[in-house]
This record gives C-alpha cells, sequence and structure tokens, in this order.
C-alpha cells in the first residue's frame, strides 16, 4: 500500500522538474507510479469518506446505493423521479426496488406537487431526514478534518481535481 502520508514528497516533487521546483499536473500523470498512488489514494481516500455511514446504513440493512438516494433528495428536495434517476445516472429498474425500500421503510415518500398533482416528488419523512443528516454529519466531520490538516490551497486543488473528473463524466 503506498504511504499516503508521504504521497506528495515521494510522488509529486522532483526537484529542478519545473521551474517551482516539482512537477505539473501532466508530468505527474505520465509517471505510472504517481498515476498508481493517485488512484491507490483516491479509492482509501473514497473507502475512509464511506465507511461510517456505510456501517450505519447495514444496520438498517440498506447500502450505499441507498446513501446516494437520500443524499440527492436531500440536495434537491421535492425532486420527482426523471430528475433523480438523471442525478444518479442509473435505469428506471436499478431504481425500483432501493427507492421502493426507502419508502416501506417510511424514510422517503412520494407526494403529490402543488402544480400537477400526476406528478410525484420525492421527499423525507423526519425519520429520513434524521437518517440523511447523521449520515451527512460523519462526512462533514472527516472533510473537516482532512481539510484543516491540509490547508485551503490543497482542498482549492481538490475541488478542482474532483469537477475535472465530474465534467469528464458527464462528457
Amino acid at each position: 500500500m503506498t504511504d499516503l502520508k508521504n504521497f506528495s514528497e515521494k510522488f509529486l516533487t522532483s526537484p529542478g522538474d519545473s521551474p517551482q521546483g516539482g512537477l505539473n499536473g501532466a508530468q505527474v500523470m505520465r509517471n505510472s507510479a504517481a498515476q498508481q498512488a493517485a488512484m491507490e489514494a483516491f479509492f482509501f481516500g473514497y473507502q475512509a469518506f464511506t465507511a461510517k455511514p456505510d456501517e450505519m446504513l447495514a444496520k438498517r440493512g440498506l447500502s450505499r446505493v441507498h446513501h446516494r438516494i437520500l443524499f440527492f433528495i436531500a440536495k434537491y428536495p421535492g425532486l420527482n423521479m426523471s430528475e433523480l434517476l438523471g442525478y444518479l445516472g442509473v435505469s428506471k429498474q436499478a431504481l425500483n426496488m432501493p427507492l421502493r425500500q426507502l419508502m416501506e421503510m417510511h424514510l422517503v415518500q412520494s407526494e403529490a406537487a402543488a402544480d400537477d398533482k400526476r406528478k410525484r416528488l420525492l421527499v423525507f419523512t423526519p425519520e429520513g431526514a434524521k437518517l440523511e443528516q447523521a449520515l451527512r454529519r460523519e462526512q462533514a466531520r472527516l472533510l473537516q478534518r482532512a481539510f484543516a490538516e491540509v490547508g485551503e490551497d490543497a482542498v482549492q486543488g481538490w475541488l478542482q481535481v474532483n469537477l475535472a473528473l465530474a465534467s469528464s463524466h458527464s462528457n
């Protein structure tokens, strides 16, 4: 396993490789060791980011797919099924069972839209809102600790990398 604490020192800097004394992004990713280390850091970072919520969900018989549904209902209250499908990037068939489970557990409900009774909007029940907030709180704590440790410049770089990854997915 890569020594994540020394990742940037080991893979991202090499005196004399650039005027700043380190490698630029394109040079770094041509280095297969740096590519592997970046992928490994991303994998283990995501694993840490999802570990506590996964544990909390498992106690209820739920999984990460349920978490994604809860996340987007919290982010976009009152979204409809087609909007949720778009955010998740899954088929109606793939969404059917986990959404139904959340409804059967009285965590999510479907309500008629005020402007069009045929349109169904997804909203939390009080219990669903409480669960989503607990999941989000755990992840927010982890991000706050990491952000405080690495500083503002690193946070901005991390955000830029994640936005670039997200935009490459939507293309």
